[in-house]
C-alpha cells in the first residue's frame, strides 16, 4: 500500500469504548495501541462496491450492534485522506477514499481460520459488499506492518491539512472557466498559500502570466 497523509474515520463496536465518527485514531489513541488488534481478533481487507464504503461499514456497525456480535467484530475503517482546496475564494475541507472499494474490518475467526457463520452471513447480505481478500471462506489478516503504516500516518483532527494543488511546473493546461476560458497555457508556479495556480497564456502574440483557482484549469487531454 502506498504511503499518505491520511485521517482515517474510525468506528468501534466494541461495549466498552463508544462509537467514534470521522475521528483520527491517532489524536484519540497512541499508535502503537491502536496498531494492535483487539484480543484473539486480526484485521481483514474486505472489498466493497465503489462509493459504497461509507454505507456499508455503517450498515455493518448497526447489524453488528443488533445482532449482538461485538464479541466477533470490532473495528471497522474506511481509511480517507483530508485537503484543503479553494474554490470560489473560499476554503473547504475536501475528503477523499484513501483506499477506494475496501473497508478494513477488525474481527474473530474459527479455529480452522473460517469466519463464523453467523458473521459471514450478516456481511455477505449486506447491499455492496464483495468478498474478503483470501482464499474462499478463509479471509487472509493484514499483516502488522500494514496496519501500524495505515495508522500512524493518520493526521490528528485539530490538524489542518496543506492545500494540495493538482498540477506541476510546465504541465500544459486549458482554461475551462473564467474571462480566459477556452486559452492554453504552461503552468509557471503553484501557490499554495492562496489556492491558485500561475498560468503563462499567450495574448496578442505574447505570454503573460495570469493566476487562476485550481477548479478552473484542465490538463490538456484530459477532457
Amino acid at each position: 500500500m502506498e504511503t499518505h497523509t491520511v485521517a482515517t474515520e474510525e468506528h468501534t463496536t466494541s461495549e466498552q469504548t463508544s462509537v467514534q465518527t470521522e475521528s483520527s485514531i491517532e489524536g484519540m489513541i497512541p499508535a502503537g495501541e491502536a496498531m494492535r488488534s483487539a484480543p484473539g481478533m486480526d484485521w481483514f481487507v474486505l472489498r466493497v462496491a465503489s462509493n459504497k464504503e461509507s454505507s456499508v461499514r455503517d450498515t455493518l456497525l448497526r447489524k453488528v450492534q443488533i445482532e449482538g456480535m461485538t464479541h466477533l467484530v470490532a473495528r471497522i475503517l474506511v481509511p480517507t485522506e483530508k485537503t484543503k482546496v479553494i474554490k470560489s475564494g473560499k476554503q473547504k475541507i475536501q475528503e477523499t477514499k484513501l483506499y477506494p472499494g475496501y473497508v478494513f474490518v477488525e474481527m474473530k475467526l474459527e479455529e480452522d481460520g473460517r469466519i463464523p457463520q453467523d458473521v459471514f452471513f450478516l456481511i455477505k447480505e449486506t447491499t455492496g459488499v464483495g468478498d474478503f481478500v483470501g482464499t474462499a471462506g478463509r479471509p487472509t489478516p493484514m499483516k502488522s506492518h500494514e496496519i501500524e503504516k495505515m495508522l500512524i500516518d493518520s493526521k490528528k483532527p485539530e490538524e489542518l491539512p496543506d492545500i494540495k494543488l493538482a498540477f506541476t511546473k510546465g504541465e500544459h493546461v486549458t482554461i475551462k472557466d473564467g474571462p480566459f476560458e477556452n486559452y492554453e497555457g504552461t503552468v509557471d508556479e503553484m501557490l499554495p498559500e492562496k489556492g491558485l495556480v500561475r498560468v503563462l497564456v499567450t495574448i496578442f502574440g505574447r505570454q503573460a502570466p495570469i493566476e487562476i483557482e485550481e477548479w478552473q484549469l484542465a490538463k490538456v487531454g484530459s477532457e
